[in-house]
């Protein structure tokens, strides 16, 4: 992908709140961890932070390359997103999931979204990127997958849970587009 062939704009935002959704990412699986770390969930939450670690590496590989600076959220994410996963997990292993789940699934759509728009313009232009966006959109759907099939759903007030946690994603994703 050169920037002669794409809109600059459009890479920029694509690029930054990518970057600050998955750096949010391994923050949360960083408070699970602390606090479900040494628990037979752990090794399940380790796996899919090591996916994260990924991703966050990949899209800071992208800021280079593309000379995208980073949102002005970053310290805020930093502490929001340690905080929900510490505090999810405060709330057991059920707790964790329902957090993966309901992070993991808004993620997915966010990442369907940018794949609508990418394919509307030039898709041939944007291929490697939505190589990449693709990919870790699979990924993401398997960790949501995961949070299922380790008890999300019985995790106290879980349909609050998640729609709290959704909402928080929504403007999280809104604001690191334009900052």
């Amino acid at each position: 992908v050169t920037l002669d062939n794409i809109s600059r704009a459009a890479v920029d935002r694509i690029i930054r709140v990518d970057h600050a959704g998955e750096y949010g990412a391994n923050r949360i699986y960083a408070g699970q961890m602390a606090i479900l770390g040494r628990t037979s969930i752990g090794p399940v939450i380790q796996k899919m932070w090591d996916q994260e670690k990924d991703h966050l590496k990949k899209f800071n590989e992208l800021m280079v390359a593309f000379r995208v600076r980073p949102t002005i959220l970053m310290p805020f994410w930093n502490v929001l997103g340690f905080a929900l996963g510490a505090g999810t997990a405060l709330l057991g292993k059920e707790g964790a999931m329902a957090c993966t789940v309901a992070v993991e699934e808004s993620i997915a759509h966010h990442y369907n979204n940018q794949i609508r728009m990418l394919m509307e313009k030039e898709p041939e232009k944007y291929e490697e990127l939505l190589q990449v966006i693709r990919k870790f959109r699979d990924e993401e759907l398997e960790h949501h997958d995961i949070g299922l099939e380790h008890d999300a759903e019985l995790a106290p007030a879980y349909a609050v849970l998640k729609s709290v946690i959704q909402a928080g994603c929504s403007v999280a994703i809104y604001l690191s587009e334009r900052l």
